[in-house]
């Protein structure tokens, strides 16, 4: 578990939900509390005791520069202990995050110096069984449609991820 004042910045999709609450109703354990289905372009991002103006200028500067994006969600990935769907139409925007901050490194460097984009459906799905029933329930909801339109900066607190703003893809009015 990430300290307080972890950030990230990530797209939240919330017509996504519904596969989160299929790992879910397979076993609550799977699905991390309070984090709404999303891609991350940059986990960990800058740690809010050091995030500047800048960094903060300059995430709304990267996310003004792409579209927002109709998506359509089709494929089920899985690792060991991993259930997730890809979102390959994000890949431009995750790969410029990560070239515009390319000191910092992806996950802590464990999926590797390019992760692909996705939803993280459920962690921690290390029983087999569980993991092939958490696939079949979201295979079954897929093909899914989303909208890419915001990208959001979020700061973990005591409580829980909170977002510190919001910035709209291809536009520059953040909230």
């Amino acid at each position: 578990m990430p300290d307080p004042g972890t950030t990230a910045v990530v797209i939240v999709l919330p017509d996504a939900a519904p596969l989160l609450d299929a790992a879910w109703r397979i076993d609550p354990a799977l699905v991390r509390h309070g984090v709404p289905a999303h891609v991350s372009l940059l986990y960990p991002f800058v740690p809010e005791s050091v995030l500047t103006v800048q960094d903060e200028t300059n995430v709304r500067s990267l996310a003004a520069s792409f579209p927002a994006a109709d998506l359509l969600l089709e494929h089920v990935v899985t690792e060991p202990g991993f259930v997730a769907v890809s979102v390959p139409e994000l890949q431009p925007i995750v790969d410029a995050f990560h070239g515009q901050w390319s000191g910092l490194r992806p996950y802590g460097g464990r999926f590797g110096a390019r992760p692909a984009a996705h939803v993280t459906v459920a962690t921690g799905a290390d029983d087999p069984a569980a993991a092939a029933h958490v696939r079949a329930a979201v295979g079954h909801l897929l093909p899914l449609r989303t909208r890419a339109a915001a990208v959001q900066l979020v700061v973990l607190a005591e409580d829980g991820w909170r977002p510190r703003f919001t910035a709209p893809l291809g536009g520059s009015d953040g909230a």
